[in-house]
């Protein structure tokens, strides 16, 4: 006999690739969240602004301007952690989406289990954060960790370009560059350039 897992929460969606879509709400009802999708942008705006969900999953392509959508839902103090998904990701989508207000970026086709842990780490992590100071506080201890020519490099790698292009623009070798690069990921604890992205201009948002 199955028992249903404990309710956790409102997932709110909008996306209209049917098999991504399906598989991501199956694994999270599984997870004990429930799921609601919405046709467009401006009906998930609308019920954000009579009841905040437990986190909002957004495609980068649905019809009308998905990154307008985030800077709506911000300015409105939406609390909820918001994902941006695309099947055709690349580094500087990832940055205007964090930038605009995302949580996290994720890049199509992806595992659903690995989402649902995402999402329960995204909440977890609205839960902990308690004050603007911790935040900036946060920020302050990242930046610190990386030395000048390293958040020169950065600067580089969020712009799309690659260690060969870095290395003109520095005036530096390919193989010097990949180095910076991967003493930044270990710092950071990022595995790729995306989730390195994300995890240096959000904790950047209390600067």
């Amino acid at each position: 006999m199955s028992v249903n897992p404990p309710f956790r929460g409102e997932i709110y969606v909008v996306d209209d690739d049917a098999a991504a879509r399906e598989a991501l709400s199956q694994a999270l009802r599984d997870a004990g969240y429930e799921v609601i999708h919405f046709a467009d942008g401006a009906a998930l705006l609308t019920e954000t602004r009579m009841r905040t969900p437990a986190c909002i999953f957004l495609d980068a392509h649905v019809e009308g301007s998905p990154l307008e959508l985030l800077k709506k839902l911000r300015i409105e103090d939406c609390a909820a952690p918001i994902f941006v998904a695309s099947a055709r990701a690349n580094i500087p989508m990832a940055v205007d989406a964090i930038r605009n207000g995302a949580f996290d970026f994720i890049a199509k086709p992806f595992c659903a289990s690995e989402i649902v842990a995402r999402v329960d780490a995204a909440i977890g992590t609205q839960a902990r954060v308690e004050s603007v100071e911790e935040i900036r506080q946060i920020s302050q201890r990242l930046e610190a960790r990386l030395t000048p020519r390293e958040r020169e490099v950065f600067a580089f790698i969020a712009t799309g370009k690659t260690n060969k292009q870095i290395a003109r623009e520095l005036g530096l070798s390919a193989r010097t560059v990949e180095g910076y690069r991967a003493s930044i990921m270990r710092k950071v604890g990022a595995k790729n350039a995306t989730e390195l992205v994300r995890r240096v201009l959000d904790s950047g948002r209390g600067g």
